[in-house]
This record gives C-alpha cells, sequence and structure tokens, in this order.
C-alpha cells in the first residue's frame, strides 16, 4: 500500500493494522473496476475500516453513496464510531437510518404514517395558498383605492378563491393530521441539518433532538439523505425489494450508484430467507371473511367462497396431522406441520381443491383482489377524512394476494410450503398458518447485487468462498482471507478427543461422563472465566447440573432460552471464576465479545449441528437441485452453516494482541485423525486451511496438562496453580 494512497485521506488513525493495508489496496482496486468482494478478516483485522475506507474513496470520485449494513446491534455503534472518526479528518456526510417503527413519536403503523403525511401535507400547501391569497387580495385592495378599476374585479375573484380555500381547510383540519410532521413544513429546519452533519448522529440522537421541537425526525432524517456519503443501516433496507427501491429513492440514487457493504455476511443468507419467505394465518382469512359478510359489494360472495375454501382446508390440514396427544403438545410457539409430498402438490394445495366448488378458482381470487383493492382505498380514505382512528389493513386483500402466490408459486423450485400450528396464550386456542419458505437465499440476493455498483461482503467466518458465491449468487468475486493477527504463542486450540457426541449417544452416561470430565478439567485449569457452547440449551443445562454435583470450584452460569442473556453475562464476567453455559444457536454465540479476562477459555462441546425438520430438509433438497453435486444440500446447508457457528463461537475469546486464552472443540471428529475411522463424519477438512493448522489434536486426559502448561507459561495463575 502507497502512503499517499487516495483512500487514506479516510482513514482516521495513525497506521492501519498489519495486513489492514493490503485489504484497503485490493479492496479500492476491485471496487475502481466494479467488482463483489469476499472479505474474510479474523478479530483485530480491522474489516470495518479496510472496506469503508476504499469504498468512500470510490464513492467521492465516481459520485456514488456508500451503504454499510448489518444485522448485529453492537457492529452498527461500531459504524458509527468509525464513521464519527472519519469524519473528524475528512469530513462526510453520513445517516445513520433505522425503521419508522423505531422513530415515531405518536406510535403509528406504516399505513396509518402515509396517510397522515399525505393529509399534513394538503393542510399545508391549503394553508400556504391562503397566505399567498391573503397578500394577493390586500394589494388588490390597495390598487382599487388608488383607483384602478380593473383591480376591484381581480380582488373579487381572489376572495372567491379564498372562501374556497378556506372551506378546503375547514374539511382538512377536521381529518387526521400528524403535527408533528406539520411543525416540519411549517418551520424552517435548515438547523437540524447543519447539526446532523456536524458529527455522525444515531437514530436516537435524531428522536431526541425532533421530540424536543415537536418535530418529526425520521421525516427530516429522510429530507437529509439525499446525495450523502454514508448510510448506516439494517439489512431490511436491501433486502427487501419493496424497500430497498423507497430507499435509494430517498438517498436519490439509482442502483448503480450504490457501493453495499454488508457487516457478519455469513448471516445473509438466512435472513434473505426471511425476507422472502411469504405467510398467512388463519386470522388473517376469519377477518377477511368479515370484511366480505360486511360489505354489499357483489364480487363478496365470489371472494368469500374461495377464501373460505382455503381457510376449510387449512385447519383441515393441520387437524389431520394431530396423532394422539399431539394437540395437547402444541405450545405459544409456531410449530410446522410436514405438508409436502413428493408425487404431488402439497397437502393444503390438495385440500383446497376438495373443498372448492365455483365457477373458478383464478376468477374468484381476481374477484377478491379487485374487492381488497376497493376496500383498501376506501379504508385511506376514512382515515384520511378522520372518519377512522387507525388506518384499517384489508385483510381481504392480503389473504387473496397470499392465495394466489400460494397456487401460482408454491411448485417452483426453491420454494417450500409449510403449514404451521401454535397456541393463543390468552384463549388456548389453537390455529395454524400458511407459509412458502424461500429456501434459495439468491432468489432475493442475486438480483441486488446485479442492480448496485459493487459490494463488500466481510465476516470472520465466510469461508469456502465458493459456497458463498453459489448460495448468494455472486458472480466472479474478488476474494481475500486474513487470520488472526494477533501473536500466536498467545493462544491454543485443541481438537479434544472426546467420544463423537451423536445425538444417539448423548444419552450414553459413559460418553456424558467422558465429557462431563473434559469440561470439569478445562474449567479448573483456567485461570478465570470459562465460557461453554453446547448443540442446544438442552445440553448446555444437563451439563451445568453436571457440574453443580461435582468438585467443581467455578460458579456454574446457565443460560436459557427465552431469556435476557445480558445480566447473566455481566454477572459472569464479574466473577472471575465462572463457567458460562449456553446454546451455540443462542445470543452469545456472535456480535458478542469476551475481552481480556471476561473469559479466559472457550470450549465448543460436540458439533452443533441444528435440528434438522423439514424446512432444512427441503433446503437441502433444493441446493441439491440447484447445484447438482454429491451432498451439495448437506454441505451447503448444515455441515458449512454449522461450523460457521463453531468458528463464530471460538471467536468470543482472543480479542486483542494481549489476551491469553485456550480455544477447544469437544469432540473426535474435529481432529485430523478423526478422517481415517469416521470418514464423512469428520468436519476437520470443513474448517480452512489456516485455522486446521492450528488444531492441536490431544487426548481428554492430557487437557489439563496442556492447559497447566500453557496458562504457566505465561504467568496467568494468581497463586499456586491446581495440581493435576
Amino acid at each position: 500500500m502507497s502512503e499517499t494512497a487516495g483512500y487514506m485521506r479516510f482513514f482516521p488513525y495513525d497506521a492501519p493494522y498489519e495486513n489492514q493495508g493490503e485489504a484497503m489496496d485490493r479492496i479500492h482496486n476491485a471496487l475502481v473496476r466494479g467488482q463483489d468482494v469476499l472479505f474474510e478478516g479474523a478479530c483485530g483485522t480491522g474489516k470495518t475500516l479496510s472496506s469503508l475506507v476504499p469504498a468512500l474513496e470510490v464513492a467521492r470520485e465516481q459520485d456514488k453513496t456508500v451503504v454499510i449494513t448489518t444485522n448485529v446491534h453492537q457492529q452498527m455503534r461500531q459504524f458509527v464510531a468509525e464513521a464519527s472518526a472519519i469524519t473528524r479528518e475528512e469530513p462526510i456526510r453520513a445517516v445513520v437510518f433505522k425503521g419508522k417503527a423505531s422513530m415515531c413519536h405518536i406510535d403509528v403503523g406504516y399505513e396509518e404514517c402515509q396517510a397522515l403525511r399525505d393529509n399534513t401535507r394538503a393542510l399545508v400547501d391549503a394553508e400556504r395558498d391562503r397566505t399567498q391569497l391573503e397578500r394577493r387580495q390586500r394589494e388588490l385592495l390597495a390598487e382599487s383605492q388608488e383607483g384602478d378599476g380593473g383591480a376591484a374585479d381581480a380582488r373579487s375573484a381572489v376572495m372567491d378563491e379564498l372562501q374556497s380555500i378556506e372551506d378546503d381547510i375547514e374539511d382538512l383540519e377536521d381529518q387526521n393530521v400528524c403535527d408533528h410532521y406539520r411543525n416540519n413544513l411549517r418551520e424552517d429546519t435548515e438547523a437540524f441539518f447543519g447539526w446532523l452533519f456536524e458529527d455522525v448522529r444515531t437514530p436516537d440522537d435524531v428522536y431526541e433532538y425532533a421530540d424536543e421541537r415537536q418535530l418529526c425526525g425520521y421525516e427530516l432524517l429522510k429530507e437529509g439523505m439525499e446525495g450523502v456519503d454514508l448510510v448506516v443501516c439494517n439489512y431490511h433496507h436491501l433486502l427487501d425489494s419493496t424497500i430497498r427501491e423507497q430507499f435509494f429513492r430517498w438517498i436519490g440514487r439509482d442502483p448503480e450508484d450504490i457501493i453495499a457493504v454488508f457487516d457478519e455476511a455469513h448471516n445473509v443468507e438466512d435472513a434473505a430467507r426471511d425476507h422472502a419467505s411469504r405467510h398467512c394465518s388463519e386470522r388473517t382469512f376469519d377477518s377477511a371473511l368479515d370484511e366480505c359478510e360486511e360489505t354489499d359489494d357483489p364480487r363478496a360472495s365470489d371472494a368469500a367462497n374461495v377464501l373460505s375454501a382455503f381457510r376449510r382446508a387449512l385447519v383441515k390440514t393441520y387437524e389431520d396431522s394431530f396423532g394422539f396427544g399431539d394437540r395437547e403438545r402444541i405450545g405459544e410457539n409456531w410449530e410446522d406441520v410436514s405438508v409436502t409430498n413428493e408425487d404431488r402438490r402439497d397437502d393444503l394445495t390438495l385440500a383446497f381443491l376438495q373443498q372448492y366448488s365455483g365457477q373458478g378458482i383464478d376468477g374468484d381470487l381476481e374477484a377478491a383482489m379487485k374487492l381488497g383493492q376497493q376496500l383498501d382505498e376506501e379504508y385511506e380514505e376514512a382515515y384520511r377524512n378522520g372518519e377512522s382512528a387507525t388506518r384499517t389493513e384489508c385483510q381481504t386483500l392480503q389473504a387473496a394476494a397470499f392465495v394466489s402466490a400460494w397456487m401460482n408459486e408454491g411448485a417452483k423450485q426453491g420454494l417450500y410450503p409449510v403449514v404451521s400450528v401454535t397456541r393463543d396464550a390468552g384463549t388456548d386456542e389453537i390455529y395454524g398458518r400458511a407459509e412458502l419458505y424461500t429456501c434459495l437465499p439468491r432468489q432475493v440476493t442475486g438480483r441486488l447485487f446485479e442492480e448496485v455498483y459493487a459490494t463488500v461482503l466481510m465476516s470472520a467466518t465466510i469461508q469456502p468462498f465458493d459456497v458463498t458465491e453459489d448460495v448468494l449468487g455472486l458472480a466472479d468475486p474478488v476474494t481475500m482471507a486474513y487470520g488472526l493477527q494477533f501473536p500466536a504463542e498467545c493462544r491454543r486450540t485443541y481438537a479434544v478427543e472426546t467420544p463423537a457426541l451423536f445425538s444417539s449417544d448423548r444419552d450414553d452416561p459413559d460418553v456424558q461422563e467422558q465429557v462431563a470430565d473434559a469440561i470439569r478439567d478445562a474449567v479448573r485449569f483456567t485461570p478465570g472465566n470459562t465460557l461453554v457452547f453446547f448443540p442446544n440449551y438442552a445440553e448446555a443445562e444437563r451439563y451445568a447440573d453436571r457440574l453443580r454435583r461435582s468438585d467443581c470450584e467455578a460458579t456454574v452460569y446457565l443460560d436459557e432460552p427465552g431469556v435476557a442473556a445480558e445480566e447473566l453475562r455481566q454477572r459472569f464476567v464479574a466473577d472471575g471464576n465462572g463457567v458460562l453455559l449456553t446454546s451455540l444457536w443462542g445470543t452469545l454465540a456472535e456480535g458478542v465479545s469476551f475481552d481480556g479476562k471476561d473469559a479466559r477459555t472457550v470450549l465448543v462441546v460436540g458439533v452443533p449441528y441444528p435440528h434438522l425438520d423439514d424446512r432444512a430438509e427441503a433446503v437441502q433438497d433444493a441446493y441439491d437441485a440447484a447445484f447438482e453435486g454429491t451432498e451439495t444440500g448437506w454441505r451447503y446447508a448444515v455441515e458449512i452453516p454449522t461450523v460457521r457457528k463453531t468458528r463464530q463461537a471460538l471467536g468470543r475469546v482472543i480479542r486483542s494482541p494481549e489476551d491469553v486464552g485456550v480455544r477447544a472443540l469437544l469432540d473426535r471428529r474435529y481432529s485430523k485423525r478423526a478422517k481415517s475411522d469416521l470418514g464423512k463424519y469428520s468436519v476437520n477438512q470443513t474448517f480452512p486451511h489456516d485455522e486446521r493448522e492450528e488444531l492441536i489434536d490431544i487426548d481428554p486426559e492430557k487437557l489439563k496438562f496442556a492447559m497447566l502448561n500453557f496458562f504457566g507459561d505465561h504467568d496467568a495463575y494468581e497463586g499456586e496453580p491446581p495440581a493435576p
């Protein structure tokens, strides 16, 4: 990297980290050419600035806007800090954007906000017209008093128009308006924009500023976004195609003028599925049928006919799936019901075709759509006119659109039809929903990457690059990877050859005892806190009970599902001699740092494959069909994401050059030796080469000696070390 490289004007510190300079140079060259970049960097690589600095330079030179996005709150704060540091060196106009729901001062929904905004603007425009007409009539009055006969006639016409405007204002004032947005339109808000770009303001900053002045901060922020250098936002602003189109319009940019930087990019795959999947519940169908019954529109009969048939089919499908005791076991979380068939359409579609009778499904759905559109317009008008206190969502329109999608798209490759059930906590009633689940994320991301100028996808765990390219639909990206830059002598990474924790072996008392012994040894020989990840919360609870019943001297902390983990994390960190057991699929496995002495050892127990339900099988099948490779579905959908989660968990410790710690994988499937006797069940080869080279195979009974020697060599023990 040249010290005089133009992009260094955006680098806010004295000098880049080792490899950071090279990464910036390579990313800059790629972005100049409009190429996508896959960038893996371990903790300490400085990924954010490595991507942001060259992206800002290319954007400045080519008149583009950088959009950096994440789904992790902690990273959002990091982006704000880095952008603030940059703007103190080289001023940039940066905006941090969140959704309307988190910034609304009067707590209304999106549709209500739209109606309020339109009403308010119409009222303020009418008031401005009235002010202009009043000024004009006064001018004409003065002219007529001076003897200008034509002025009197002109004034009479102006007075008629003024009366008409007064009538309009009186009507508009009876309608729903937003006083905060009204103040935006009435007052001089230049001071806001001056304040906004003095530094990098968070959405909370904007909300507080606007709330103190009775302004709408969300609308002010939208007005200030056009032509900015940098926007920080959440994934959904880019992954949701409808939101993305509006978002780019607010920025005042076409897609080809956007450089998109995705942080924690290993999460894009699942996030894209979530944004693309569509669902409709039994409750929505009930509300739609109520709408049809309440209207005298002649199309209501056809709409009710087709929607009621689909609702009956939905209920029949999940009711028929229940075996003995299944109904009683349904809880408050959505639980899937298998409906797919290998040789024909899904059970819900077949039940719908049996339940339906009429002139034709397509014709009835068209009638339902048109009725829904009309009702939606009526709801909009009623809210605008103040006849309704809230903006009603048209359930007929939603239900009809979903059934149309289900029938027309449900059999397409990459879409998986699902029926789910849940129990209402208040009424104890069981009800269902239908869902079209998107298996192939590239159906969402591929179009995005084609539209924008270039992208940088960065993560500590984005390898294997070829898999990421396939899954997300990237064409020939530039790839780069940098491992841990911290001193290798300050860490040890072990593959502990405890028994392979296949699900069928987890209840074996001998297996449990061997695993528990290894955990106890690791906790005892750790001079400080130990963090332990398991395949699920049940296994974490199992071994927490074993530790409590043993002679473990450390305080045992158990993370539980559905319980906020931050308070537990703080108590664990403050302990100094604790062991925290949690699920690898919980909230503590990524995006949370355990710096310095917060945790000295991290263990991953078992290979934490996710629960392989029908959705996971559908994703595997979709990958097999899309990429036509042997075991592609298993590798792409299960093994690689699981190893990425494992790598993320290992990365919770060793967060700085001064940190000293041990990282251990407790399951012989991680060892190099496992390939010879476990074959395809070995996961050692799924790790990147550099990380495999660091893995030291070790017998369980030797782990305590290895840890004793390692921590002893670093004088990590206070007082006498424990005796083996």
